[in-house]
């Protein structure tokens, strides 16, 4: 017997096109991927489309590869590529779109990591989405539909005049010049970007779910403070917010069926009603003994007691904020203006408020870090050990990755060696203090970082890569061998390079909010007054 609950009633159906959508993850992370479900759950709603979701661990399927049209993937995240690739291989569907015939369906993906820099993955994809897909995801699907009878290549010539679509297989990517149109013309792909107005929300519910029936809310979209490294920030300008009566009806909605409700948003503290927000929960808590709620991360500037206490109330025991770095000074450079003294606030209102601990989230390797900074940390975490009794801390670290387009997206990654070397010290001080500490993988980081600033030469090694495994081995064997071959760079020059401002960057095509002069701009202004520029 499935436990899945689907919240809503697709009509009948007559299909005249065949869907597979797909976040390339076992199941479980599938459903609770919000983005990626909302989408189907709108293709479903046609009864002109057939829609089947497809994940890592699926072992059935209505359909063959054959009887599929479209194709569809969602990446967040630069590793998402190796569940990409093994779910074409178990699909026997070619990883290049240069491999597909007629019979193949166009394979097309959207998602964040896509919208930061396509270009390492841009030979896998018939066509990619950029930009919010909710706004044309039925335009661009009733383009396939009514033109069945063309060839793939006719088809994506008429997806290619849509603004947001972007046809690899039109383009020609130069190291030193970039990406161009096949005829040596400029390429400029415009960003898609959608008002909140439905205001989207789990659509399938399942105890299988990563968030184990757990109806999710997203409340709004984008950071208003703008963290010089943060994706979230400037890949979801402008900052749109869900209208309270929306969330509201949303909420009411998804108690219908399940207990346990959660807000999303990069900022949800920053939604102009989150105050009003909280206070409805509270009534329905009233109704409602067993209700449960969580929040994504907080801002520790814009805490207040009624948030804690609505958390509280709702079964949460910790909750996390993020700090990025130890000392006002670095903070300030990274656009993270945060005070110690609100630092302090936050975790007396908190621990005043009934939460029983915190997680701390913090990042070393930052731009102009230096060991004063590092050893902040530890200063930081001694005071906060002292000052607030039997309240539970945790500082997990990440370490610094450049995204493509963010301010940040110029600067340089700080070696292997070093960053362990900080790690190594600042989990000796923090057992010394007896304060929990969790730390990335600084090698995953730097594949990481390797990807998300790379080319369209990575295609041939990220395929190889999963052929030998997808481990940390097959990275760096893959890597070595390539590049004794000349086929690709010292890896250095992805993973770690400082990039001049006038660089021509692989992603340079991308008409995104805010314009590239504008992330120099910033980057300029943030970084100004130190040796990085």
């Amino acid at each position: 017997m499935s436990n899945e609950i689907r919240l809503y009633n697709p009509p009948e159906k007559n299909p005249e096109i065949n869907i597979w959508m797909s976040f390339p993850a076992a199941k479980s992370f599938g459903l609770a991927a919000l983005g990626c479900m909302s989408i189907v759950k709108t293709l479903d709603m046609r009864s002109d489309y057939f829609v089947e979701t497809i994940f890592t661990d699926t072992t059935s399927k209505r359909l063959k590869p054959s009887e599929v049209d479209i194709f569809g993937f969602s990446l967040s995240f630069d590793l998402d590529f190796l569940g990409l690739l093994k779910i074409l291989d178990d699909c026997s569907i070619p990883f290049y779109s240069k491999d597909r015939d007629e019979t193949d369906p166009l394979v097309f993906a959207g998602g964040p990591a896509l919208m930061a820099n396509p270009e390492p993955f841009a030979e896998f994809f018939d066509f990619i989405i950029i930009g919010d897909a909710e706004h044309i995801d039925t335009e661009f699907i009733d383009i396939i539909k009514e033109n069945k009878h063309l060839k793939r290549k006719e088809k994506l010539e008429l997806l290619s005049q849509k603004d947001g679509i972007y046809v690899p297989s039109f383009t020609k990517y130069e190291p030193q010049k970039g990406v161009t149109k096949t005829n040596g013309e400029k390429l400029s792909i415009t960003k898609i970007s959608a008002p909140l107005e439905k205001c989207i929300a789990t659509p399938v519910l399942s105890e299988n779910s990563f968030f184990s029936n757990t109806y999710v809310i997203e409340v709004e979209r984008g950071c208003p403070r703008k963290c010089g490294f943060c994706l979230a920030s400037y890949l979801n300008m402008p900052v749109r917010f869900c209208a309270y009566e929306k969330i509201i009806e949303k909420i009411d909605e998804g108690l219908k069926y399940t207990n346990k409700i959660a807000l999303l948003g990069a900022l949800i503290t920053a939604h102009p009603d989150i105050e009003k927000i909280c206070k409805y929960i509270l009534k329905k808590k009233e109704e409602i003994p067993d209700l449960e709620m969580s929040v994504s991360s907080l801002r520790a500037d814009t805490v207040s007691p009624l948030i804690i206490q609505t958390l509280v109330a709702c079964g949460q025991r910790h909750s996390t904020i993020a700090i990025e770095a130890a000392t006002e000074r670095l903070r300030k450079i990274i656009n993270k203006n945060l005070t110690e003294e609100q630092i302090f606030e936050t975790v007396k209102t908190a621990q005043g408020n009934g939460l029983k601990g915190l997680k701390i989230y913090a990042m070393i390797g930052l731009p102009t870090e230096t060991d004063e900074d590092i050893q902040g940390f530890v200063s930081l975490a001694k005071k906060l050990k002292n000052a607030f009794k039997n309240f539970d801390f945790t500082f997990s670290f990440g370490t610094f990755v450049p995204k493509a387009n963010t301010p940040f997206q110029y600067c340089e990654r700080e070696s292997t060696k070093s960053l362990e070397k900080k790690y190594e010290y600042l989990k000796k001080e923090f057992n010394k203090l007896g304060i929990k500490i969790r730390t990335s993988s600084i090698k995953w980081d730097y594949w990481q970082a390797l990807i998300s600033r790379g080319d369209r030469r990575l295609a041939p090694f990220l395929v190889k890569v999963y052929q030998n495994g997808g481990n940390l081995g097959a990275f760096k064997q893959t890597y070595k061998e390539m590049e004794k071959q000349k086929l690709l760079p010292p890896s250095e020059e992805f993973a770690l390079k400082k990039h001049d401002i006038h660089e021509v960057l692989p992603w340079d095509f991308l008409k995104t909010l805010p314009s590239s002069d504008a992330l120099i701009k910033e980057y300029t202004r943030l970084l100004g007054n130190y040796k990085e520029i």
